[in-house]
């Protein structure tokens, strides 16, 4: 049976840090994922400031489910690229000092393959992968903006173990994608899960996030699928579109204990 291990999202409660950490404890969750860019900034957290926080998190009995780091612009645009690969290594090696060995990212729009920008990408990709596996953390590509196959496809053209995968499933259903076809296509890459859910606004022709366990997201198939590959990773809950998100998210961890 796939064990749920639970976290909580902390830039989704909106609280300061300690404080948030406070509150994802209380809400019985095992861990949290922190923001490299502003809840722990990674061009900036010393060695104390490391110290600091992996105090926090024993005295709380939580460890860290990953490191979000989002770059203004994917890996497949050339322009300043250099310097966004150097920030993604520093965050990578950041999270690992933090006691995780994931870090996630949009990592952009996957382009054609045989393109210019697909050249661009799978260069970028390649040497934030080795750095990774020097320091000990990879980068997982947060799913949504292409198909799992699209994105499976992209991982293949890579060096073994350069990229994960971070399974959103709201994301996907907002951009019109299947999640269990995703998790049946990237399943074996998944390093990272986050717990939303999402429905199909026909009425405005787009999606929209929901609450976990009201949308289309099938969340026990989803699990199904990643047991299947053994995962073990988490599963952490994000819920950034409500009025009451420290009420739903405590829901959202009950509700995926009762899985």
């Amino acid at each position: 049976m796939l064990q749920i291990r639970v976290g909580v999202q902390l830039a989704s409660l909106r609280l300061p840090l300690k404080q948030g950490l406070l509150t994802a404890a209380r809400m019985g969750a095992e861990a949290v994922e922190l923001d490299g860019r502003s809840e722990v900034k990674a061009d900036e957290l010393s060695r104390t400031g490391v110290r600091q926080v992996r105090k926090m998190l024993e005295d709380l009995n939580l460890r860290v489910s990953a490191v979000t780091y989002r770059t203004r612009r994917g890996y497949q645009v050339q322009d300043d690229l250099e310097r966004r690969v150097a920030a993604t290594e520093q965050a990578l090696k950041m999270a690992y000092e933090l006691g995780t060995n994931v870090v996630v990212n949009h990592i952009g729009r996957v382009p054609e393959k045989g393109t210019p920008a697909w050249t661009i990408m799978v260069e970028a990709l390649t040497d934030i992968g080795r750095y990774g596996q020097r320091v000990g953390a990879t980068l997982a590509a947060e799913t949504g903006t292409e198909s799992g196959e699209e994105l499976a496809a992209l991982i293949a053209a890579l060096p073994p173990a350069s990229l994960g995968v971070d399974l959103n499933p709201a994301s996907l259903i907002i951009n019109g994608h299947s999640p269990p076809e995703a998790a049946k296509a990237l399943a074996q890459h998944v390093l990272h899960v986050h717990a939303t859910d999402g429905t199909r606004d026909l009425a405005h022709g787009r999606g929209i996030e929901v609450q976990l366990g009201r949308g289309l997201a099938e969340f026990p198939e989803l699990l199904g699928l990643l047991e299947e590959q053994h995962y073990r990773g988490f599963i952490t809950i994000e819920r950034r579109q409500s009025e009451n998100a420290v009420s739903e998210i405590a829901d959202a961890v009950k509700y995926l204990k009762s899985l």
